[in-house]
């Protein structure tokens, strides 16, 4: 146990050794994009340059890969003068509904300037707003037009900072902008490598509440109540949707909801932090950038850390990793990541994942994981006992049947398959004892 132990903690080791540098090649990155951006600002005041980062910060220096970064640009309007008018287009999906006590994360509005706004005339300009009637006195604001002035503003920025070395050459370089499209994708130097960046414009809402589709099993869980209500209570920010139409963005408020992980004790981040950086280097096809991204990992995070509240479930390091994985292993077996805000929701559906061949992979690392915590090529690692049993994908896939097998004592049962349970609580050994006994009848019924 000791030798396991020490190489878990000399793999995290080596993780964070290396997490600084990447959070100062990241701020140089950032600092290439403020440049352009501040430009952007200085010519069309309608767009803002957001500095507020250091949140990211934390995120970051926990990835291996940087790519796949937001960037908000948020535009210089009050939200609170605009009408936000629902869609009924059936594009939305069943999901898209709001009611009087909030508004979902997954619908589609309109932005409408009405009549009595007190909204500049800047925002009439035909560049960004459809006219509702000849007077222009009404109308809507539209992501689309406000995505292809962006565009503009930004490659025109580009060649300024060139052309005045502001920005040297090699440090940016613009993505597929001529294509009719809601992206603003830029390539910049960070470190090493070019890493991409997603320019969103973005209008800052603080008025609605966000309503979540989510119910908690229990009275003390990981994401108290009162934390969620206190992440969502402000609203969110709205972002293209369509060339229409806007949408809800989760980004801030599954932000405040990691920043609330990492106040809690353990290694809830370590265990993300090795499972990203294994995902980079032996679960991703090489030469190719399809795979789990770090957002799948973060979510399988959140649910973690709603099913294990207990600081025990996360006072070692191993045991800790295996919280998430068996979670993974789960959605990988039922073809199925519920998302952590709107449980309904597949975030493997509609993505491009090989996810049979993502499951085997993953466990393999399950099943053996010291194999994968080598530091460099000529590190050996003594071989361990295979964890996982025939019939363990049996096991995994029972959450595809029936729902309420997503709780914790379904997991703990795996946990205690892969020799990595270490719990004392008498109600959770008895709640899981329970469970796996029913599994077992209704399994020998089956036959």
């Amino acid at each position: 146990m000791d030798i396991k132990i020490s190489l878990w903690h000399h793999y995290r080791l080596a993780i964070k050794s290396q997490s600084s540098q990447r959070i100062q090649d990241f701020q140089k990155a950032e600092n290439v994009l403020f440049t352009v951006l501040e430009r952007v600002s200085a010519v069309d005041s309608r767009f803002r340059v957001n500095y507020c980062r250091d949140p990211e910060a934390i995120e970051f220096s926990l990835r291996t890969s940087v790519d796949g970064l937001i960037i908000d640009v948020p535009l210089w309007v009050n939200a609170e003068d605009l009408l936000v008018q629902e869609s009924s287009d059936a594009q939305q999906g069943s999901d898209a509904t709001s009611n009087s006590q909030g508004r979902t994360l997954s619908g589609c509005y309109y932005l409408e300037v009405p009549k009595t706004s007190a909204v500049p005339d800047i925002w009439r300009k035909d560049d960004v707003f459809d006219a509702m009637d000849g007077s222009r006195s009404s109308g809507h604001i539209v992501p689309g037009k406000v995505v292809k002035l962006l565009k503009d503003l930004v490659v025109a920025s580009i060649v300024h900072c060139k052309h005045h070395t502001l920005i040297r050459p090699g440090d940016l370089c613009a993505v597929d902008l001529n294509k009719d499209s809601l992206q603003i994708l830029l390539q910049v130097q960070c470190g090493l490598k070019m890493v991409h960046f997603n320019i969103v414009p973005v209008v800052k809402r603080q008025k609605d509440t966000i309503k979540l589709e989510r119910k908690q099993k229990g009275k003390v869980r990981g994401f108290p109540q009162d934390k969620l209500q206190a992440a969502i209570t402000p609203g969110a920010d709205l972002i293209p949707a369509t060339h229409h139409q806007w949408r809800y963005s989760s980004h801030q408020l599954l932000r405040k909801l990691f920043d609330f992980v990492d106040t809690l004790a353990g290694h809830r981040l370590d265990s993300l932090s090795i499972l990203d950086r294994v995902n980079n280097e032996h679960w991703q096809e090489e030469g190719k950038s399809k795979g789990l991204s770090f957002y799948h990992l973060k979510i399988v995070l959140f649910w973690a850390t709603e099913l294990f509240p207990s600081p025990e479930d996360w006072d070692d390091l191993e045991a800790s990793v295996y919280r998430l994985l068996v979670i993974l292993l789960c959605g990988l077996a039922t073809r199925n990541l519920p998302d952590f805000l709107y449980p309904d929701r597949n975030l493997f559906q509609g993505v491009d994942l090989e996810l049979s061949s993502l499951y085997n992979k993953v466990e393999e690392f399950a099943n053996s994981p010291e194999q994968f915590l080598k530091i460099h090529i000529t590190h050996q690692v003594a071989k361990s006992s295979q964890r996982v049993e025939n019939g363990i994908k049996t096991l995994l896939q029972l959450p595809a049947n029936d729902g309420i097998y997503w709780d914790t004592p379904y997991f703990d049962i795996l946990l205690n398959k892969f020799q990595v349970y270490h719990i004392q609580d008498k109600d959770r050994i008895s709640a899981m004892q329970n469970l796996m006994s029913k599994i077992k009848k209704n399994m020998t019924n089956q036959h």
